[in-house]
């Protein structure tokens, strides 16, 4: 069971999308688990063969419990080759039991004795031998074992359910915040930014596009975030085991508001080296993805620095507390019209404010100063992102 943040404990594990047999590779979804954000998509990390599904459906698990077991070597069945189309049946235990004083089945070896209707049922149903257990003498397969698998398979498939607990969840996120307010010692820094540059170019671009395809100015904040905690290393990545860690990308965690309540913080991958297009389009996705129950759990816990943005209806300035284990967060505030002074002249110009949470064990404020200095000469000069 993975780690999908630092408020989760545990998840339910709600469908499995292989079987023992079954042939995976690295970034194959495997199974469905939920937890307080909803139903999240577990990914597997390593190829090989599936050996073995160790946590049944619907049984809920500590974070770090083995889910399933691989062979990173040998051959996939050719019943298991692919991904089955709705949760497998665990081997079915005969539903007749063996008749009273009949002693234990041996362990058989060699070739299974399958009777020959039970072959004929087992084909007419496609319904996998290897994965049955023979309640006959010496293990052999019956037409009632066969029947037995054929009615569990025929079992509707468990739903995924799309909703979360929102009480769960607020219980969640107030202790990952109340464990990061009691161990990491925050520094706040703070810088209004001119962005009237910025907004033209956006301006711009959008002029021909239509309302679908048009660029956020939370887009274009994002990519200057990206590009100026590139060459922030302090700020960008883990304090795991009392020391830093650095991050091998910038993997922003987006922070997106559940509809009803709530929040989660999916990663933008290598956020530094896509274009505004993509960025754009990558939240839309997120966002999109996020309330529907259907992010990764790698998008869950691959960020490095998480970004909130609070938009056009939020306040003015947000001091957002750190998401453990990361080092750092980064809050942009409501875009608003202040007077500004431009060549001795007071004018007036859309202004936001940018704040950032820092961790004083892996930074300080010079470097943190450093990178929303480089934020706002990024956004000073637009047409470069």
């Amino acid at each position: 069971m993975p780690s999908l943040g630092a408020d989760m404990e545990a998840g339910t594990l709600v469908e499995w999308l292989v079987q023992p047999g079954a042939r995976v590779k690295r970034g194959d979804i495997v199974a469905v688990v939920e937890t307080q954000k909803g139903a999240i998509e577990i990914e597997i990390f390593n190829d090989g063969i599936v050996t073995d599904l160790a946590v049944p459906v619907g049984q809920r698990v500590p974070v770090g419990t083995v889910l399933a077991r691989l062979d990173g070597g040998g051959v996939a069945s050719p019943q298991a080759a692919a991904p089955p189309s709705k949760p497998v049946a665990p081997p079915v235990t005969p539903a007749v039991p063996p008749s009273a004083g009949r002693p234990a089945q041996p362990a058989v070896t060699g070739r299974r004795r399958i009777s020959p209707a039970a072959r004929r049922l087992a084909a007419e149903h496609g319904i996998a031998l290897d994965a049955l257990t023979g309640s006959g003498p010496d293990g052999a397969i019956t037409v009632t074992d066969v029947e037995a698998a054929t009615s569990a398979a025929a079992a509707p498939a468990p739903k995924r359910r799309a909703g979360f607990d929102l009480v769960a969840m607020r219980q969640a996120i107030a202790a990952a915040m109340t464990r990061s307010k009691r161990e990491i010692p925050h520094y706040y820094l703070t810088q209004t930014v001119n962005v009237a540059a910025a907004l033209a170019r956006l301006e711009r671009l959008n002029a021909a596009r239509p309302p679908p395809e048009r660029l956020l100015p939370a887009a274009l904040m994002l990519r200057a975030a990206a590009l100026a905690v590139a060459k922030a290393p302090e700020l960008n990545g883990f304090w795991e085991e009392g020391r830093f860690r650095p991050a091998d990308g910038v993997h922003i965690g987006w922070a997106i508001a559940l509809r009803g309540g709530g929040l989660i913080a999916p990663a933008i991958r290598d956020a530094e080296r896509r274009s505004l297009d993509d960025v754009m389009a990558a939240m839309r996705d997120l966002v999109l993805r996020a309330r529907s129950s259907g992010l990764r759990s790698s998008e869950l816990s691959d960020a490095t620095i998480t970004v909130t943005s609070l938009g056009e209806r939020g306040a003015e300035t947000v001091l957002p507390i750190i998401y453990p284990p990361q080092v750092a967060m980064l809050g942009i505030g409501r875009i608003v019209t202040r007077p500004w002074v431009v060549d001795r002249a007071v004018i007036a110009r859309p202004i936001v404010t940018l704040t950032l949470a820092g961790d004083h064990r892996a930074s300080d404020g010079h470097r943190g100063g450093l990178l929303l200095a480089e934020i706002d000469r990024l956004l000073q000069d637009p047409e470069a992102l």
